[in-house]
C-alpha cells in the first residue's frame, strides 16, 4: 500500500502534462489499404488509364491498378454510392451518393475534390466519353447536364434541359410523370444523341443538337408477332427468333438497358417482369405527329425462363463479336429474367445478326456465381474501343469476391462446356482468404546499423511477374505509376510485412514504402526429409532484426527458423526432435531460407520472443508449457511446465534483466549482503487466466509464480514491461525548472509567503524533495503492465520477484478489450498504451498513469466492424504503426501526426498517368485529324459512289456524326437554354431581314441581247459589220482586248453616252452605301439584343437553381 502511495504521488508530481499533449497528437492515417472492401457494390473502368474503380456501400471506393498499386478513397459520410464513372484519361472519378451528392474525386492527390448537392432523387447517370460533361436524370423526368471545369474545379450547371412534358412535341400525349431509369450516349455521336429511359418503359432517342426527339420506343406496349414469344429455356441451337408486330398491349417497368450493337441501332431493355427485349432505334424515324408505324421490324422479345413469376433483369451488358470489320451479333449477359427460386447464374445469350429480321440465337451459357451477385463489367482490349473487343470479364459476387473471366471465350461466335473451370479468382496483391491468413508481424529493420541495406537487398525481392489469364490474355489493369522513392536505389529496406497461412506458407513482403513488394515465399519444404506436419496452419511469428532470423510456429508444435543468406552456397540443416537429431548439407541461394525445424512439443505453438541480442528464442505451448531455445548451437535448453497448478495456454513471453542489476549513476546503492540474489536474466511467462510465472533463462527453474487475477472469466490478453526511468528523469528535469522559473523571477522581490518562516520553508523543501527521490527511485525499477479483458494492472516487478502480487495501478476498463500494443515517439521517451476493444473502439492511454488520452474507431477510420478472431492478424511496430486485416482488406495505420516513416505523400503512387494521358490525347487528336483529312476526301467521289448504294450504312451515319461533332461543339450546344419560342416582332427596313453583303450587285436589270434575222444574201455583210464593231472598227485583230466592266456598259447600255454611264454609276455607289450603314445598324442592334438576351439567361439561371421544375 506504501508503495502504490508514492507511486501515485510521484505520478502527480513528475508526470509530465507536455508527454499527454504530444500523445494526444494522434491522427490515425491509412498508410498502406490491399483488398476489394467486403461491401463492395459496384463497378468501373477506364479503358485509358486501366485503372478498375471499386464503389461500396458504405461510402468507400477502391481503386485498383497494376504493379499492386492501389488506392483507397474514403468519403466523408457512410453512405453507398449508387452513380459512379470515370472521366476518362482526365484523372478524375464523378460519385453520386445515395443522399444525391455529386462528388469528384481527383486520382492525382487521392481526395474529394468538389462535391454539390442535388436538390432531387438522382435516378439515372452518364458521362460522354472524353468530355467532362454528365448528363443527369431524376425522378421528376428531367433530364439535366453538368460540366466539370478543371481548371476552376467546380461542377457547372448547363442550362440545356429536357422536361418531361417537352416530349409532346414528338406526338406523346399527356402522361403521368415518372422518372428516367437510364440515359446512354448513342455510340459514334459524340454524345450529340442521347437514348433517355423513362420509368414505365418509355425510350426515347433524342437529338440534342435539333432538340427532338428522332425516334420513339416502347410507349404503350410491347408488340408480339401472334400470341407466342420466344423461350430460352430450352432453346435448340438456330432456333430463329420471332419478330413483334403491333397487336397486343402490356404494360412494363424497365429494370435495366444497354446497346446490342457498337452503332447503337440496337437496344436491350430489361424489365422488371422478367422479359428482354431487342428495339430497334434505327436514326430512321417514323412519324412523330401519330402512331408509328414502321414496315421493318422494331422488336424481338426474349425469355429466359417460361413461368409466370420471374426474377427482374437488373443487368444487361453486350460484348460484340466482330469477323472481317463487321459486326454479326455478340453476347448479351443477363442478370435475371428466370424462374424465382431458381440457382441464382450470370446467363449469357449468344445472338448472330445481320439485321432485326435476321436475328438468331446460337447458344445459352449460365455463369455459376459464387456468392450473391453485385455487379459485373466488360474490359475492353487495349486499342480497340471501335472494335469492342473484350479483353476480360469482372464478376462481383458478396463479400468483396471478384472473379475473372478471360475474354478470349467471348470473342468466339459460341462457347460452351463446364464454365465453373472458366472463372479465375481475382489476383491478390496480399492474399488474406486463399489461402486464409492466420497469423502476421510488422517489424522494423534495424536502420542504425545499417542492417537493411546490407544483408536486406531489394535485389532479393521476388521478381513482380504480370498474370495472364487461362487463354493466355495480358492481365487488363496495369494503371498507375509507382513512385521515385520506391524505384530509388538510395532507400533501403526499412520495414517487413510478414504473414503466416493456413497452408503453412510464409510470405514476407518488403513495406518501407505504401505499396508492399514481394519478396519471399517460404513453404518450409526440406529436400531429402520428411517432417510430419510441415504443412500445418502458422499459429505464431517472431523475427530479429539483429540477427535476420525468422522463427515460424505451428499447431503441430513444430518451430521452423529461417536465416538470411547473402550469398549462394552450402548450409547446414538441423532437425533437432523429441528423440532424433538430423544434419543434412543443403544448397541455398541470397534470401530467406529453412536452416533449423525444433519439435519438443506436440501442443499447439501459441507464443514465440527473440532476446534482444537473437541468441535465445522463447517458445510457449497451448499446453502451458514453455521451451528456450539456443540459436548458436541449435539445441534445446529446456521445456518443461513450468507452473503445474494450472494448464492454461502460454498467451505473453518477454524476456528481460533483473531489476537492480545495473543501478543508476545519480542514486548509487549499498549492496545489503541479505539481498536474495536473483538470475541475470529472467523468462515472464504470461498465462491466459492470468497467472504469472518468472523462470531463470538460463535453466527453466521457476522463481516466482503468482495468480494476479481471481477473476475466471477476466482472460489476459498481453504482458509489457515499462521503463519509466528515462521518462521521469526528463520530466523531473522539465518540472524543475518550470517550478524554478515561476519562483525566482526576480531574486529582489520579497516573498509573498507570510505565514511561513525560513526554517519552515526549507524544512518543507527538504521533505518535498526526499518524497521525490524516493519516488524516482521507486520508478526506476522495471514495471510490469498486465493488460486483460476488462482491467489493467502495473506492478513493480521487483515486488513481484519478492512474491508481492499487490498491483500499485488498477484501471476497470468499460468494454471488453481484445488487442492492444505499446508504442514510442521517436525521442523515445514519450509512450503510450493502445488498445482495440470488441466494439471497434480505439483507446491511446498515457504510462503509468493509464489516462485516456485519444479515442478512434476503426468504423470512422477504416469503415470496419470488428470481427471474432481479428486480433490474431493485428500486429504492430514501437513507433506506432498498426497492420490489420478484415476479410480480404488489408490495413497498415499510423497513428501520429508527427510520424512519418512511409513518408507519405511522396512515396505514394499516383494514380493517374500523366504521360499517358497527353499520348492517349495526342493519339485521339491525330486520329480525329486524319479522319478529317478522309473524310475531305471521300468527298469528292461521295457523288459518284452515292449513284451505286441505294442507301448508306448505320456504320456510315455514326462515323459521319462523328467527324462533324465534337466537344466543343457539344458544350457550345449545352450552353443554350433550348425549347425558347423564337421573336415575331421585327423593327426596321422589312428586307433587312434577307439583306447580306453578298447580296449586293452593281446591275439590277440585265443587258437586253439583239436579235438578228439575218437573210443569205446579206449574212456575210453583218458578220463583217459585227467584227468591226466588236475589234473597233479593225477587221484585222484576230484576238479581242479586254475592257473594264465600265466601258462595256458604257458601249453597249447607254450608247456610248459617257455622261449617262457616270451618273448611273454614282447612283448605284449611293445605294450601295445606304445598304451598307442599314446592315450595320442592324448588326449593332442584334449585337445590343444578344447581350440583353444573355443578361436575361443568366438571371433566369440563378433564378431557377433553387427552384423545382414543376414550379416554373
Amino acid at each position: 500500500m506504501f508503495a502504490k502511495r508514492l507511486l501515485q504521488k510521484a505520478l502527480r508530481q513528475l508526470n509530465p502534462q507536455q508527454g499527454h499533449e504530444k500523445l494526444a497528437e494522434m491522427d490515425l492515417q491509412i498508410a498502406v489499404h490491399y483488398g476489394i472492401p467486403y461491401t463492395a457494390s459496384d463497378l468501373r473502368y477506364d479503358p485509358i488509364q486501366r485503372l478498375l474503380a471499386i464503389g461500396t456501400l458504405d461510402g468507400r471506393i477502391k481503386i485498383i491498378g497494376g504493379d499492386n498499386i492501389e488506392g483507397l478513397l474514403i468519403s466523408p459520410k457512410k453512405v453507398r454510392f449508387k452513380h459512379m464513372e470515370f472521366l476518362h484519361n482526365k484523372g478524375y472519378l464523378v460519385a453520386i451518393s445515395n443522399d444525391n451528392e455529386v462528388q469528384v474525386w481527383n486520382l492525382e492527390f487521392r481526395q474529394l475534390f468538389y462535391s454539390l448537392h442535388w436538390e432531387v432523387n438522382i435516378t439515372a447517370f452518364a458521362v460522354v466519353q472524353g468530355t467532362c460533361l454528365m448528363y443527369l436524370g431524376d425522378e421528376n423526368g428531367l433530364f439535366s447536364v453538368l460540366k466539370f471545369d478543371i481548371d476552376d474545379g467546380k461542377l457547372q450547371r448547363m442550362p440545356y434541359q429536357i422536361p418531361i412534358n417537352a416530349l409532346t412535341a414528338a406526338g406523346i400525349s399527356s402522361f403521368d410523370p415518372q422518372s428516367i431509369v437510364g440515359i446512354l450516349p448513342q455510340p459514334y455521336t459524340s454524345g450529340t444523341r442521347v437514348l433517355i429511359a423513362y420509368e414505365k418503359g418509355l425510350l426515347v432517342l433524342w437529338d440534342i443538337s435539333q432538340n427532338q426527339a428522332v425516334a420513339v420506343r416502347g410507349y404503350g406496349a410491347l408488340h408480339l408477332k401472334g400470341e407466342d414469344s420466344t423461350n430460352f429455356q430450352n432453346s435448340e441451337e438456330n432456333k430463329v427468333l420471332e419478330s413483334a408486330s403491333e397487336n397486343e398491349e402490356e404494360e412494363n417497368a424497365i429494370g435495366s438497358l444497354c446497346w446490342a450493337s457498337s452503332t447503337g441501332t440496337i437496344v436491350a431493355v430489361g424489365y422488371v417482369n422478367g422479359d428482354i427485349v431487342l428495339w430497334n432505334m434505327s436514326s430512321k424515324p417514323p412519324s412523330l405527329k401519330g402512331k408509328q408505324v414502321d414496315t421493318s421490324p422494331n422488336i424481338i422479345k426474349l425469355e429466359l425462363a417460361s413461368g409466370n413469376c420471374r426474377l427482374p433483369v437488373i443487368v444487361l451488358h453486350w460484348s460484340a463479336v466482330t469477323k472481317a470489320d463487321n459486326e454479326k451479333g455478340g453476347h448479351l449477359f443477363i442478370y435475371g429474367g428466370d424462374d424465382k427460386g431458381s440457382e441464382e447464374v450470370l446467363t449469357v445469350v449468344s445472338l448472330e445478326y445481320s439485321g432485326m429480321d435476321t436475328v438468331r440465337c446460337v447458344s445459352r451459357s449460365n455463369l455459376n456465381l459464387n456468392g450473391s451477385f453485385a455487379d459485373m463489367i466488360l474490359i475492353p482490349e487495349v486499342g480497340s474501343p471501335e472494335k469492342n473487343n473484350t479483353a476480360a470479364l469482372f464478376v462481383l459476387t458478396n463479400p468483396g469476391q471478384l472473379n475473372v473471366y478471360d475474354g478470349h471465350l467471348f470473342s468466339m461466335q459460341k462457347f460452351e462446356g463446364n464454365t465453373d473451370a472458366l472463372a479465375e479468382k481475382f489476383p491478390d496483391a496480399v492474399p488474406t482468404i486463399d489461402p486464409r491468413m492466420t497469423v502476421t508481424k510488422l517489424c522494423s529493420l534495424a536502420v542504425e546499423r545499417d542492417s537493411s541495406k546490407g544483408l536486406l537487398k531489394k535485389t532479393y525481392a521476388r521478381k513482380a511477374v504480370t498474370p495472364t489469364l487461362s487463354w493466355g490474355t495480358k492481365w487488363p489493369l496495369t494503371g498507375g505509376v509507382p513512385s521515385e522513392m520506391s524505384l530509388s536505389e538510395d532507400y533501403g529496406i526499412e520495414r517487413l510485412y510478414i504473414a503466416g497461412y493456413q497452408d503453412g506458407s510464409v510470405r514476407i513482403w518488403d513495406a518501407t514504402f505504401p505499396v508492399l513488394a514481394p519478396m519471399f515465399l517460404l513453404e518450409g519444404k526440406v529436400p531429402g526429409i520428411e517432417i510430419d506436419s510441415i504443412n500445418a496452419s502458422v499459429s505464431s511469428l517472431a523475427f530479429c532484426s539483429m540477427t535476420m532470423t525468422l522463427a515460424v510456429g505451428n499447431e503441430c508444435g513444430l518451430v521452423r527458423i529461417y536465416k538470411l543468406h547473402e550469398k549462394t552456397g552450402d548450409s547446414s540443416f538441423h532437425f533437432v526432435g523429441e528423440s532424433k537429431e538430423e544434419v543434412q548439407i543443403m544448397r541455398h541461394g541470397k534470401g530467406f531460407h529453412f536452416t533449423a525445424a525444433f519439435l519438443v512439443s506436440n501442443s499447439h505453438v501459441q507464443s514465440l520472443q527473440y532476446t534482444n541480442s537473437g541468441e535465445k528464442l522463447a517458445v510457449g505451448f497451448e499446453n502451458g508449457q514453455v521451451a528456450m531455445l539456443d540459436m548458436n548451437k541449435l539445441l534445446v535448453m529446456f521445456c518443461k511446465k513450468c507452473v503445474f497448478e494450472t494448464s492454461a495456454p502460454v498467451i505473453s513471453l518477454n524476456i528481460t534483466s533483473v531489476p537492480g542489476t545495473v543501478s543508476r549513476e545519480d542514486s548509487p546503492k549499498k549492496v545489503n549482503p541479505t539481498t536474495p540474489k536473483y538470475p541475470s536474466e529472467l523468462l515472464l511467462t504470461l498465462y491466459k487466466n492470468a497467472t504469472l510465472a518468472i523462470i531463470d533463462s538460463t535453466n527453466g527453474v521457476t522463481v516466482s509464480s503468482l495468480q494476479l487475477s481471481q477473476k475466471k472469466q477476466s482472460s489476459a490478453i498481453s504482458m509489457y514491461v515499462i521503463d519509466v526511468s528515462n521518462t521521469i528523469a526528463g520530466a523531473s528535469g522539465k518540472k524543475s525548472s518550470h517550478n524554478l522559473s515561476d519562483k525566482n523571477t526576480d531574486p529582489n522581490e520579497p516573498s509573498k509567503s507570510n505565514n511561513c518562516g525560513e526554517g519552515t520553508m526549507q524544512g518543507i523543501e527538504e521533505h518535498h524533495k526526499s518524497d521525490v527521490t524516493h519516488s524516482s527511485d521507486l520508478l526506476s525499477d522495471p514495471l510490469l503492465l498486465i493488460c486483460c479483458e476488462n482491467v489493467l494492472r502495473i506492478y513493480s516487478l521487483k515486488s513481484l520477484l519478492q512474491g508481492n502480487g499487490k498491483n500499485i495501478r488498477k484501471v476497470k476498463l468499460a468494454k471488453r478489450c481484445c488487442w492492444s500494443t505499446l508504442f514510442k515517439k521517436i525521442d523515445e521517451i514519450t509512450c503510450g498504451l493502445l488498445l482495440v476493444y470488441d466494439t471497434g473502439a480505439i483507446e491511446i492511454r498515457s504510462l503509468p498513469d493509464l489516462e485516456v488520452i485519444a479515442e478512434q474507431s476503426l468504423m470512422s477510420l477504416l469503415r470496419w466492424s470488428f470481427k471474432t478472431n481479428m486480433d490474431k492478424t493485428m500486429s504492430s511496430t514501437d513507433n506506432g504503426q498498426i497492420a490489420l486485416v478484415n476479410g480480404s482488406e488489408l490495413a497498415i495505420i499510423s497513428l501520429l501526426a508527427c510520424e512519418n516513416d512511409f513518408r507519405i505523400p511522396d512515396s505514394l503512387p499516383c494514380l493517374h498517368d500523366k504521360v499517358l494521358a497527353a499520348a492517349a490525347e495526342a493519339a485521339i487528336n491525330a486520329s480525329i485529324n486524319q479522319k478529317k483529312k478522309q473524310d475531305t476526301a471521300s468527298g469528292i467521289l461521295g457523288g459518284i459512289m452515292k449513284g451505286f448504294k441505294g442507301s448508306r450504312t448505320e456504320n456510315s451515319i455514326a462515323e459521319n456524326i462523328l467527324g462533324n461533332s465534337s466537344a466543343e461543339q457539344l458544350e457550345e450546344i449545352l450552353s443554350k437554354v433550348p425549347f425558347l419560342e423564337p421573336s415575331t416582332t421585327s423593327s426596321g427596313d422589312p428586307e433587312v431581314d434577307e439583306l447580306s453583303i453578298d447580296d449586293i450587285e452593281i446591275d439590277d436589270v440585265e443587258p437586253s441581247q439583239p436579235t438578228y434575222t439575218p437573210s443569205e444574201p446579206n449574212k456575210k455583210n453583218k458578220i463583217d459589220e459585227e467584227r468591226e464593231k466588236l475589234f473597233d472598227g479593225s477587221s484585222n485583230v484576230t484576238q479581242p482586248r479586254v475592257r473594264t466592266t465600265q466601258e462595256i456598259l458604257t458601249q453597249y447600255r447607254f450608247g456610248g453616252d459617257a455622261a449617262a454611264a457616270a451618273a448611273h454609276a454614282r447612283d448605284k455607289l449611293v445605294q450601295r452605301q445606304e445598304k451598307l450603314e442599314r446592315l450595320s445598324q442592324r448588326t449593332a442592334e442584334l449585337q445590343s439584343g444578344a447581350e440583353d438576351f444573355a443578361s436575361m439567361a443568366n438571371e433566369l439561371v440563378k433564378t431557377m437553381e433553387n427552384k423545382k421544375w414543376w414550379k416554373l
